[in-house]
């Protein structure tokens, strides 16, 4: 990976979300060969540190470099929990990128494994059951540094009561490498 992808991503984002309100973008670097290759991203806009958008793609199916732009669109006007970003809040908006490795099934016994198995602040997990699915990015411990509470909320998230728990129940991880940008 190289150096420049992380800032490379950052700008490709802010530029993908710039455009959507007529604003001229500068010329973005994208000769990087990592940009063609298929990759999964999230984008996540914060503002004065609280969520603001975060949307993104569990798996990798399309180029990285149109992956990481469609998801900053998504994330700052299709999170369907805030309103459309407005173009004068764009200055005061932070993004993140995270680039994910691909997710790994989990073998567990019952919850008490599962739970013991995760690794607080490295892992990203999703969660399927009951039809339902759902993922907290590894940023996630940050606020829920619990593995019983990360799970429960995880839960939650899909759908689901905090307690639930059956046979159908599949956990993955992955990881991410990620970059955010400096404080507006």
């Amino acid at each position: 990976m190289s150096d420049a992808l992380g800032p490379t991503l950052l700008t490709l984002a802010r530029h993908a979300i710039a455009a959507r309100f007529g604003q001229a973008a500068q010329n973005v670097a994208v000769d990087l060969p990592e940009l063609a290759k298929m990759g999964a991203t999230f984008v996540t806009l914060t503002q004065q540190g609280q969520l603001r958008g975060c949307i993104g793609s569990l798996e990798a199916w399309r180029p990285l470099a149109q992956d990481v732009q469609e998801n900053a669109c998504a994330a700052a006007f299709r999170d369907p929990r805030f309103s459309p970003l407005r173009a004068d809040e764009l200055p005061h908006t932070r993004v993140e990128v995270s680039l994910l490795t691909p997710p790994e099934p989990m073998q567990f016994s019952s919850e008490a494994d599962a739970l013991a198995q995760l690794r607080p602040n490295v892992d990203g997990v999703i969660f399927t059951a009951s039809g339902r699915r759902s993922t907290f990015l590894p940023q996630v411990w940050e606020q829920l540094p619990e593995p019983r509470e990360f799970m429960a909320r995880l839960k939650q998230k899909a759908g689901l009561a905090a307690s639930y728990w059956g046979p159908d129940v599949r956990l993955e991880r992955y990881t991410v490498h990620k970059w955010k940008e400096a404080q507006p």
